[in-house]
């Protein structure tokens, strides 16, 4: 039988390293995170808005997309976690993905981001009030960088 996603370990520990980046950067939680490591895992993954991310990569490659993000997407997770990060855009809306990213690289987070996406299967859906934040590891040092959002609507 194969390990949920988010029961193996390296997705624990970055599960971590999303919810403390996001507290680092916001001042904020994620999520409730009274329970222990796994179950705060096991809740990420699970929660109703989307949480995706990619790590620190010249091209970067997603790493985690949580239960809700892989069905707007449209992927499975062995899928997303291979997918380059730039082509949750379109072509023609890859400019402004990179410097909403840049801006979030500067300041540490960014809030308020609105872009259209696509799904693996050519779905268009407008993205609204993103925040996008720096994960970072427990050194303060930059690994990657993760989105949350619970507006969407299809574009079809």
């Amino acid at each position: 039988m194969k390990t949920a996603p988010w029961n193996e370990p390296r997705i624990v520990e970055w599960s971590q390293l999303l919810l403390d980046s996001y507290r680092h950067w916001t001042g904020k939680e994620l999520i409730e995170r009274a329970s222990d490591r796994n179950q705060q895992a096991r809740t990420l993954f699970e929660v109703s808005f989307v949480v995706v991310s990619h790590g620190a990569e010249p091209d970067p490659i997603l790493n985690y997309g949580n239960q809700t993000a892989l069905g707007l997407w449209e992927m499975s997770w062995e899928h997303f976690i291979k997918t380059p990060s730039r082509l949750t855009a379109g072509p023609d809306d890859r400019t402004e993905r990179a410097k909403m990213l840049e801006r979030a690289k500067f300041y540490g987070y960014f809030e308020g981001y609105r872009g259209i996406r696509i799904s693996s299967t050519g779905q268009r859906f407008l993205v609204e009030r993103a925040l996008i934040w720096n994960v970072i590891d427990h050194a303060g040092s930059p690994i990657g960088q993760a989105a949350t959002f619970s507006r969407w609507s299809s574009l079809s």
